[in-house]
């Protein structure tokens, strides 16, 4: 009963772009401080970006500042990743995590986005591909 639900990945040119949903179910997520991560092959999960359960704080990695923007909508219990000028290197699983408490919400304030340690439920992901 309690789960968050990726979608909106898909297959896109690069230059790009696409708008990622992360829908909670079971609990509320203007509760909990969201974020968003990827990971491909052989390679680390990488933070991108979060957001505050409030909304009045939101931060971004450096590989994606500037071309990601995230944003919620409280009435749908959904969080958005919209992303724009995708490159071949975005290609990944994308997920969204929420987290509830004040570490987690003090760590997105700061400014760090992190790798997703402490998260309390996970999205099982949603597959971009950025291909020419």
């Amino acid at each position: 009963q309690v789960q968050l639900v990726e979608s909106g990945g898909g297959l896109v040119q690069p230059g790009g772009s696409l708008r990622l949903s992360c829908a909670a179910s079971g609990f509320a997520l203007d509760s909990y401080t969201i974020g968003w991560y990827r990971r491909v092959p052989g390679k680390e999960r990488e933070g991108l970006s979060c957001i505050t359960s409030s909304g009045a704080t939101s931060n971004y990695a450096d590989s994606v500042k500037g071309r990601f923007t995230i944003s919620s909508d409280n009435a749908k219990n959904t969080v958005y990743l919209h992303m724009d000028n995708l490159k071949p290197e975005d290609t990944a699983v994308y997920y969204c995590a929420a987290g509830y408490g004040q570490t987690v919400q003090a760590m997105c304030v700061m400014g760090s986005v992190t790798k997703g340690y402490g998260m309390d439920y996970w999205g099982k992901g949603t597959l971009v591909t950025v291909s020419s």
